[in-house]
Order: C-alpha cells, then structure tokens, then sequence
C-alpha cells in the first residue's frame, strides 16, 4: 500500500486529505505539505488546519521520514519550449501560478493592460499596452527576512526577443530575482533566488526596458526555504557527490578483528580540485610554499601569464617567472588554470597594444595566442581565453563581433586538451548586473559554440565569485543552476569577500553553496598571502598563520577524520572522495602506529559503501 492510499485509508473518508498535502520524496527524505488553498473547510463541520497538520506529521513518522523540509529542486531548463513546465513546488506562495483561475492574486502595475490568454491548451497573464519598463502585472505577498527564497517562471515575449526581469519591491528596497532573454513562440525558463532584509509585505512583478513586448508569465513559483532546510539540501549534496560511505575492517594477522583500534585519515589528495591564486612571491618563500602546498590541488598565477607580464614591450618576450611557477607546480602536483591568453578590458592591456590599427593587433593577437599557448599547451588544465568578454568588448570592438569565438578557435586549434573557458565576474554575485546575468552568459557562450561549431572540444563555464557584500544564497544557487543545464563544467574561479564585517562567515557560506552543488567541478580562491596586500582577501598573515578567513578554508577541507573500532573491529565514516593515508594505533596490542594507503571512490549505483580491510 503507497503512503497516499495508506493514509486515504486510515483518516476513514470525509476531508479528502490526500488531495490537500503533497508527499514530496528525494532520496532518503520525504516532504509534507500542506497547500491552504486547497482544503476546503466547512464551518459547520467545524473542521480546522490541526488535524491535518497533526496526519501529515503522523504520515512521515509512520513512513519513518524525519520532517527535513522540503527537498530543493536543481532541475532548470534553457530551452525555449513550444509549452512550458509545470509550476515547481506547485507555485509555492503564489496564488494562481498556471493562470487556471482567471487573474486571481495578479493586479496591474502602472499604466499596463493585463489579461489572461489561452493557446494551446495553456492558460497565462499577459502585460500589454506598455509604455515604462516596469509596466506590467503584480502580486503582493508576505516575505519573511529569517527564509530563503527560490523563485521560477515561465516567460515569453509577443515580437522578437527581449530581456525581461523578475523584480521584488521590498520593505528593504528593490530585488532582482533573475533575469531570462524570451523570445516570441516560445517559453523560456526564467530561474532566481533572493533574501530580504526586513519582513513584511512585498509585491512581485517583470519588468523589460523594451516596451514594445507584451510580456507573457505562466507557472510562476516562489518558495521559502529555512536556513536549516537550506543547509540540509547542502549537506545532501555533498554527501551524495562529494562523498561515499566508507567501512573500514581492522583484523589481525590471524584475520581476527581488532576491536578498540584508533583509526586516524588524512586526506593526502582530494579529488574534487581545490585551489588559489598565487603571485611571483611563492617561489621565494618556503613557508608560503609549505602552506599552500598543503592545502591545494590547483594554482592560477596572479599576473605572471597574462599579457602585460610576458609582453611589456612589442616582440620581447618573457616567460621566466612563469616558466619557473609553472615547473614548482609540477614538483608539487599541483595543476595550473592557464589566465588568461587575452583581457577583454582596455584598461589590462600591454601599452603599446592599445594604440595599434585593427591590423596590426590581429597580427599581434595572433602572435599572443600561438606564443602563449604553443608554450604551455599540455601542461595546463584550462585555459581562460578572453577574460570578463561580458563586462568589456576591447578586441569585439577593435577587430569583429567574433574576436571571442576567433580566440576560442585558434586556442583549440593548438591546445586539443584543455577546457576553454569562459570567466566573468557578477554573475553569481550580483543579480543586479545585467550584462552579467546568466542569460547573458549563455547568450555569449552559445555565440562562441556557434563559432566553432562541432570541433568545440572541452568548454568550461568560469564564475569568477568577487563578493562586494552579503551572499544572496538563493540567486547563487538558482544562477548554477541554470548554467548547469548546459552540461559544461562549472568552475568557480576566483573566490573572496571583500573586507566588512561578517567576512569570514560569508566566505564560508559562499564555500558551503558551491561546493554542495552538483555543476560546480572545481573551486579556487583568489586570496592566499602577498606582501603587497590581497586584492580583497588574504587567508594567512605574513608569518603563516591563518587569519579566520584560512581558519574557514581548513575547516572546509576537512583534512583529517579519527575514529575508533567497534566489537567488530569495523569503523564507518562519510569520507570526501580522493587518496588517504590511515594510521591505525592500538594501546595494547600495536607498539606503534601502522600506516596504510587506500582511496575512496564515488559509489556505483549498486553499493551503498566502500569496504577495506586493513591488517594490524
């Protein structure tokens, strides 16, 4: 008997209470929810919302669930799709999300005409006569500045295609909850996120600056997440991606176990990338050295392979300082991000390069990217080829509109390997940036995949993640989520907080989201040490001790786990996936600790754990 008719079958008839609540189950929790708008209660009958609430909690109790909350839903689309989706968590908050009941909830902003219009079978609301960006329908709701909000919608537009926002009024001022450019036939996913900083009562509504569109809105969603639902979908994550269930056998070398044993991981290599910026510094400086080298899988050079370093002066090159960065990585294991072949921003530019005619910088061009990469091809993971193409257009303006794509192609041309990437700031940080928005960032990646065509090779999406003030949880999220759904790695690229108050939490919630999420496939901080100053956060001082913002980065990295046998002489743990060195000490039987190698592996989807027996 499933759960739902279980609980028709034992509430006996009368309420219909397996029509009002939804059973929500994601792998070992299951959500309960009650949808107020539709129990019908009958005063006389003198029915009440207890009863209900006391059945849904009896309900996953006697499943034995625990009452987590509500799973988050990752799933995104960006597509633009002849119908659109159902409304996810069936609208959440909002009243009337499909449309199904009218205009019900939805009243006019501004000078606008609304309407509901059908085709295709499909109800939605309609803003036409439009003559101010914000023109268009609203519904006013109650936000709560203790949640998190993930919000959702489907858009379209009545001629050509438009950027059209989804915007909060607020009692703390204007939100931005995303963005999606809608095109005319079709439906687009618009997927957002926010908080807010005082509660109390808000009205939702879309704005174009283009108001010539009637914008169109169908299964518009807003759901609340506590912050105690919000980490648990965090920590979910992780255990299902980053992590395996580990149970470790200790035995003698009779095969008896050995109850009682100290059981003492390191984790010597991690297999999720974890890296950091460094600078010319590290390879003076053997303390630098030994901190970061025990901490990080992965280093980008600051400065040292970028233009300006290696070309100061037409035709005299210098790699020195990055050949010799370079070859300590190697001697270390540490992996190199290539950052970046060309800068997009006039103001990081070599000197001489602003002032040539359009044919002479494609000339020079050219000569950049075949030097540069020609020199380290092989020897890096990934290359950043046109740094922050979205907040500037330096080579676009000078040469073509496909100088990206042109880059991109001549990189792949030389380096077969590595993933290309594209890197930008803004797009995880601020919703409000619109030439960084996440349908911008597809709009200029799918510009460049048209480029190149079938022969694309690896392409990666680089989220550079400079926070200038408090993370916006939901709108970092919601953001990865939409560009996962392009199936190109995610790497958050050069993680800090600028100098405030709350510095180090921040910096720590901004580890914990990424790092949760299933796109994100690799993470490097732009903050270690330099004697000339952190560009906006160091994470050690000039004597190697961790300022709380390195204390944040250890305790993220989890190096090290101690356990003890049980009367089996077996010991489980969740472990991060990668390489482990384990001592195994016991107070009477072992005069000294043995020490044993062994990797945790992802788990195949036919075992629940990781089984290795180490003799004592």
């Amino acid at each position: 008997m499933g759960l739902e008719e279980n609980m028709r079958d034992r509430r006996g008839g009368g309420l219909g209470f397996h029509r009002n609540v939804i059973y929500e189950k994601s792998s070992s929790i299951l959500s309960c929810r009650i949808i107020p708008e539709l129990v019908t209660m009958k005063v006389e009958e003198k029915y009440s919302l207890l009863p209900l609430l006391l059945m849904c909690y009896s309900a996953l109790l006697h499943a034995g669930f625990g009452v987590d909350g509500l799973s988050y839903d990752y799933t995104a689309s960006v597509e633009c799709l002849e119908k659109p989706h159902r409304p996810q968590y069936g609208g959440g908050m909002i009243v009337n999300p499909e449309l199904n009941d009218g205009l019900k909830g939805w009243s006019v902003l501004g000078d606008a005409k609304i309407e509901e219009r059908v085709l295709r079978g499909n109800n939605f609301i309609v803003a036409h006569s439009r003559s101010l960006r914000n023109d268009s329908f609203s519904q006013k709701l109650y936000m709560s500045k203790d949640k998190l909000y993930t919000f959702s919608a489907w858009i379209q537009v009545s001629n050509g295609s438009a950027p059209v926002a989804a915007v909060f009024r607020t009692n703390g001022g204007v939100k931005y909850a995303g963005a999606v450019i809608p095109e005319t036939g079709c439906w687009s996913m618009l997927k957002g996120g926010l908080t807010v900083e005082a509660s109390g009562s808000a009205h939702l509504y879309f704005e174009s600056n283009d108001t010539s569109v009637e914008i169109w809105a169908d299964s518009i969603s807003l759901q609340p997440f506590t912050k105690e639902e919000w980490n648990t979908h965090q920590h979910q994550s992780v255990e299902k991606i980053r992590k395996t269930k580990v149970k470790l056998r200790a035995v003698d070398g009779g095969g008896n176990p050995v109850a009682g044993a100290e059981i003492a991981f390191r984790l010597a290599k991690r297999s999720f990338p974890i890296g950091a910026v460094i600078s010319e510094e590290i390879l003076h400086n053997t303390a630098f050295q030994k901190w970061f080298t025990e901490r990080f899988s992965v280093a980008t050079f600051a400065n040292e392979m970028k233009w300006y370093s290696n070309e100061n002066t037409p035709g005299v090159e210098n790699y020195a300082v990055s050949d010799a960065m370079l070859q300590f990585c190697k001697q270390n294991g540490i992996s190199v991000r290539g950052h970046n072949i060309l800068w997009d921003d006039p103001n990081f530019q070599p000197g001489w390069v602003k002032t040539l005619s359009p044919a002479d910088l494609r000339s020079a061009v050219d000569r950049r990217i075949n030097s540069v990469v020609g020199r380290y091809k092989g020897q890096v993971i990934a290359w950043d080829v046109v740094n922050e193409n979205l907040h500037s257009s330096f080579f676009e303006d000078k040469l073509s509109a496909d100088a990206s794509g042109d880059a991109f192609q001549k990189t792949r041309r030389i380096d077969s390997t590595a993933e290309l990437f594209m890197n930008d700031f803004n797009t995880i940080e601020e919703s409000g940036d619109a030439k960084s928005s996440p349908a911008m960032y597809l709009r200029k990646l799918g510009e460049i995949q048209a480029f190149l065509g079938t022969g694309a090779g690896p392409l990666g999406i680089g989220l550079e993640g400079h926070f200038g003030s408090a993370p916006n949880l939901p709108y970092v999220r919601s953001t990865i989520d939409t560009l996962a759904a392009k199936n190109l790695p995610i790497w958050v690229t050069e993680v800090d907080v600028k100098d405030m108050p709350d510095q180090a939490k921040h910096f720590e919630e901004i580890l914990a989201e990424v790092h949760a999420h299933p796109g994100v496939k690799g993470i490097v901080t732009w903050g270690t040490w330099d004697p000339k100053g952190c560009y906006r956060m160091c994470l050690t001082d000039a004597n190697f001790k961790n300022l709380a913002t390195g204390d944040v980065l250890d305790k993220f990295l989890g190096m090290t786990t101690v356990g003890m046998t049980d009367a089996n002489g077996v010991f489980e743990a969740s472990l991060f996936h990668g390489d482990y060195e384990v001592a195994v000490t016991h107070p009477t039987i072992m005069k000294s600790s043995i020490i044993n190698t062994f990797k945790v592996a992802p788990s195949s989807p036919h075992a629940s754990h990781q089984t290795t027996v180490l003799l004592v």
